[in-house]
């Protein structure tokens, strides 16, 4: 039997307590499940009335609206918070002690404060008006302050002797930033960037708060405005939107995954030329060296003046 080097492979009777315990944590976990749909049931929330209101038009194109809101806010958040990660970054990274205390000082306080704070600051500081604008702000200042930190991490993570052979060919801090190491810090990070991505998406959810029409508010629209049966369709509703969370940040998890198989896949560098066979050459040689001493033996006016 072979051991693990992080652990001792279980033996026989330890293989069998795992197997009980999964099969009792299995069973309880089913066993409350089936409690739920129960009380759901016996609560009419699983009626079909429950469900049959999402075939409304006027309730699909709400939450057609409610999704292009939210990836509105979401497009602007993400772009917003990559462009202030990397500024951030850059400035926590400066040579400079008031850059770089300027940079540190915004990235711990607006890490430290609430994301729902920020958003409700900036809606009502400055922009009262336009509560998208206010919800994209406020996910991209949060957001950024994070997406500054996996940059960092990145970077650092990169070998100084890179960076040590671009300044010794003469490169600027600026071309060994953009050119060495911010390159290889985003291919690094990538997963960590984009899961960050996913966390924006969801955290645009919290725009209810500053009454912006994304998906979470307009979910509480229709539950709390919809009456079936007497009572209002929030399970349903719940689960509606929640498997169009679902959908959505496993779409973007989708597209972040191709992206980076498709950087791996890519063609970096310089082409390297291919080389001539050692046999072609030698094979030239003998034809030149042939074709050299036979124009020699040949009979001409010149050679034969010299041989006479």
């Amino acid at each position: 039997m072979s051991a693990s080097v992080l652990y001792d492979a279980p033996g026989p009777k330890a293989r069998i307590r795992n197997r009980v315990f999964a099969v009792g944590g299995s069973a309880v976990i089913l066993a409350l499940i089936a409690v739920s749909i129960m009380r759901l049931e016996e609560k009419g929330h699983l009626a079909y009335e429950m469900w049959d209101i999402f075939n409304y038009a006027g309730i699909r194109q709400n939450i057609a609206d409610a999704i292009l809101a939210t990836l509105k806010a979401f497009g602007i958040a993400a772009v917003g918070s990559l462009v202030l990660g990397v500024v951030l970054c850059v400035g926590r990274l400066s040579d400079h002690k008031a850059v770089s205390w300027l940079a540190t000082g915004f990235i711990e306080l607006f890490r430290s404060i609430p994301l729902l704070i920020t958003i409700y600051a900036v809606w009502v500081g400055f922009l009262t008006d336009y509560s998208m604008w206010a919800l994209a702000i406020g996910l991209s200042i949060y957001n950024g302050c994070v997406q500054a930190e996996v940059l960092r991490a990145g970077i650092n993570s990169v070998p100084k002797g890179q960076r040590e052979a671009a300044y010794a060919l003469g490169m600027s801090k600026t071309q060994v930033m953009t050119h060495v190491l911010m390159p290889q810090a985003i291919r690094a990070m990538l997963p960590t960037i984009i899961s960050q991505l996913v966390v924006t998406l969801k955290d645009t959810s919290l725009g209810f708060i500053i009454l912006y029409p994304e998906l979470l508010q307009t979910a509480r629209l229709i539950a709390s405005n919809t009456q079936v049966n007497g009572q209002y369709p929030y399970v349903s509703t719940i689960v509606v939107i929640g498997s169009i969370y679902i959908a959505m940040c496993l779409a973007l998890s989708g597209l972040a995954t191709w992206i980076e198989k498709r950087g791996r896949r890519a063609k970096t560098g310089i082409a390297v030329a291919d080389a001539t066979p050692p046999a072609a050459d030698g094979a030239a040689n003998a034809a030149g060296t042939g074709i050299l001493l036979a124009n020699a033996d040949a009979p001409g006016d010149g050679g034969g003046t010299a041989g006479n």
